[in-house]
């Protein structure tokens, strides 16, 4: 057994790991592949499948372990998303007959790979355009017998034409797809002129699975600029006599989930509107059927199936993209500044390769121009050389050329040696010198190579451009449905919040007789709220934020479930849960106790909006360290405990209410020989003989505690 520290074993084992994962494996590039998918491409482009006939998808698939050694199944797997078929991409790659599932089902299994056939669609010229003139790096591949692209050098901006999703090591990425027209116009118009909007020309993501887009200006600003952000995405349906039709679904879930879900909310009495729901993809029709009650309220039913089941959803945005080997969160316009940095690159080394052939090829006519000058002397030497290996010394020496010149003489055929061959060679010079002076302009000339990468686009968006399949929606122009029009069924809950971070709804009936709710171990509960299905639910953190949840969009738990994982389900990071709360009504008052002796009393309703915001930043102030907090309707009195074992109580009347959430609250307990709050309770909850000992109705420093009362 070898001994190493962990510091020792994170450095040298763990953190190399988490890198090869990051940068070659889990994120894309500026060509907008991972690695994988980028291998079994050129794979395919080296078998010929770009023009050829289909092939059997076994057969790419093995060839493509030669470069990615990481399982037939993974790799097809990966081919499979690439596929036609398969509809996971705005711009599929790979044209393929057979079964290969569907991206918006859960459950549809594509056939093994022996049934399959694909080869590469007509688009991916345009991620080979010109590699075998040395546009891209080419590096050893895992065993060092075969060279594979570092990255294709594709002719438009990949990266941001199809959905892209990676999980490394402590990052992941997310990005969503633009339409190509509307990408290639942006990028286009950018090159022109790089101070332009880019929601001028990029309208909203369009996904494979079309559906609706909420759009939100000032979010797609930010998502634009920063690279990160959400935004909603809804289905496209319609309406028959007694069903509704759902014809297109949100990119981020699967038609067994949406039905999963709805029957669920069926079962539990929230849609009692629902008769039958059945998935009906097939070969002439696709979507799926809700089929309702007689004089059903059908778009009131579809705001209820908006709000509780996933079709509609939220689409996060995470734009963490591999550029120079280092992982970089950016925004459209740094995207595709970075991706016209390496097109230009692609490009410069294209016409450097053209460049060199033509030089190579202008010096070895150069060389055979003095020879044809006098052919009979080079006819003669090549005669009277008595060896083979003496005539190309010989003609370097008769006519002043080098090795490589005199090689090239030698080679001619005799046939050749006639008027017409010489005067085409000769006029090839001129030809040459023409175009090695422009290969050489073009080489160092910004607008030239502008030009060409312009040419190449608006190329790609006359041959390959198509109509957005995602439509949007404005969030003024949705139907304007209050949320009390909804009918949710209201009934009593139980909500249980645990040290761990657990929370579990739990119905009031289910409790009768129940004392046992099942926890983790080392778990407890800390907050017990009595509470209705249609309550919001507050939980404040400790950075001062207070995230919102409504009850009804919780599942009930039974006493024997875990519940919800708070941390997971708010996407808390680095942050602990202080309070949780319930309110229907928002008509009680936050009470909040400070270490420094200041209570604060706050109206509820500062926490309420008018739209449905998961998260308030500023809930309370930073500028003390709360000890206590407590949700109440009528004024109560507290007990206040110093860390001298001074006691107070007073009533949260005397506490003026305020509606700013950062107030600093009211002066209660003075401070003595630097005393602080170590504790706040309800009277209720202690156990004192003469409260009126203690009571005050001003700041006070109170009074030592008495021996036979009791606090905790």
């Amino acid at each position: 057994m070898i001994k190493k520290s962990v510091v020792e074993s994170l450095k040298n084992n763990y953190m190399p790991y988490s890198a090869h994962v990051i940068l070659h494996r889990a994120l894309p590039e500026l060509d907008g592949f991972k690695p994988s998918q980028r291998r079994l491409l050129y794979t395919m482009y080296k078998m010929g499948l770009l023009k050829g006939n289909r092939t059997k998808s076994a057969n790419v698939v093995g060839q493509g372990l030669k470069l990615n050694p990481h399982g037939d199944q993974s790799l097809y797997e990966t081919a499979i998303r690439l596929t036609k078929d398969h509809e996971a991409l705005l711009i599929p790659y790979i044209d393929s007959k057979g079964n290969f599932g569907k991206y918006y089902s859960r459950d549809m299994q594509y056939a093994a790979m022996r049934y399959t056939e694909m080869r590469l669609e007509k688009i991916t010229q345009e991620l080979f355009k010109d590699i075998e003139k040395d546009t891209v790096d080419m590096i050893d591949n895992y065993d060092n017998t075969m060279k594979e692209p570092r990255l294709l050098p594709v002719t438009f901006p990949t990266i941001l034409a199809n959905p892209t999703q990676g999980t490394a090591v402590g990052m992941a990425s997310n990005i969503c797809s633009f339409n190509l027209n509307e990408l290639i116009d942006f990028t286009i118009n950018y090159i022109k002129n790089t101070s332009i909007k880019v929601s001028d020309y990029i309208k909203a993501p369009d996904f494979p699975t079309g559906g609706v887009i909420v759009y939100d200006e000032k979010e797609f600003e930010k998502i634009y600029e920063t690279g990160k952000g959400s935004f909603k995405i809804r289905a496209k349906y319609e309406f028959t006599d007694n069903a509704i039709i759902i014809k297109e679904i949100p990119y981020t879930t699967k038609i067994e989930v949406v039905i999963d879900r709805i029957v669920d909310l069926v079962k539990e009495g929230k849609l009692k509107e629902i008769v039958d729901v059945n998935d009906i993809y097939g070969v002439n029709s696709s979507g799926i059927e809700i089929t309702v009650k007689n004089n059903t309220n059908k778009e009131l039913l579809m705001q209820k199936l908006f709000k509780l089941t996933p079709l509609e959803d939220t689409f996060s945005c995470n734009f963490n993209v591999i550029v120079d080997g280092r992982p970089k969160v950016l925004g459209v316009k740094e995207i595709i500044r970075e991706w016209l940095k390496f097109r230009a690159k692609c490009i410069k080394r294209g016409i450097q390769y053209d460049l060199d052939k033509k030089k190579n090829k202008r010096h070895l006519l150069s060389g055979l121009k003095q020879v044809l000058l006098d052919i009979d002397k080079a006819i003669q030497i090549i005669r009277e050389t008595k060896s083979d290996d003496e005539v190309i010394a010989n003609l370097m020496q008769s006519f002043n050329i080098d090795q490589t010149q005199a090689e090239y003489v030698a080679e001619i055929k005799l046939r050749h040696l006639n008027k017409e061959y010489i005067i085409q060679r000769i006029n090839e010079i001129e030809q040459l010198d023409k175009d090695i002076e422009y290969l050489q302009f073009a080489l160092n000339d910004k607008i030239t190579i502008a030009k060409i990468i312009i040419d190449q686009l608006e190329y790609v968006k006359k041959t390959y451009g198509q109509p957005r399949r995602t439509e949007i929606i404005y969030a003024d122009e949705l139907p304007s449905i209050d949320e009390k029009e909804i009918e949710i069924e209201n009934y009593n809950v139980r909500l249980f919040v645990t040290k761990q971070g657990y929370l579990k709804k739990i119905p009031s009936v289910s409790l009768r007789g129940t004392s046992n709710i099942k926890l983790k171990d080392g778990d407890e509960i800390t907050y017990e709220i009595d509470a209705t299905n249609k309550s919001d639910i507050l939980i404040f953190t400790d950075k001062q934020n207070c995230y919102k949840l409504k009850a009804y969009e919780i599942d009930g738990h039974k006493p024997s479930v875990l519940g919800e994982y708070l941390p997971s389900t708010l996407g808390l990071k680095e942050e602990n849960i202080v309070y949780a709360t319930a309110t229907e009504g928002y008509d009680e008052y936050l009470i909040i106790g400070f270490e420094n002796g200041k209570v604060a009393k706050i109206d509820l309703k500062a926490y309420e909006t008018k739209t449905n915001r998961s998260m308030l930043k500023n809930a309370y102030t930073d500028q003390e360290k709360p000890i206590y907090f407590d949700t109440i309707k009528n004024d109560i009195d507290l007990v206040v405990v110093s860390t001298i074992n001074k006691v107070l109580v007073f009533n949260t009347s005397m506490i003026n209410v305020k509606s700013s959430k950062t107030t600093i609250g009211v002066q209660v307990m003075k401070s003595k020989n630097d005393s602080k709050v170590k504790i706040i309770k309800r009277l209720d909850d202690v156990q004192l003989q003469d409260v009126d000992y203690y009571r005050t109705s001003n700041a006070a420093v109170g009074k030592y505690l008495r021996k036979e009362d009791i606090i905790e």
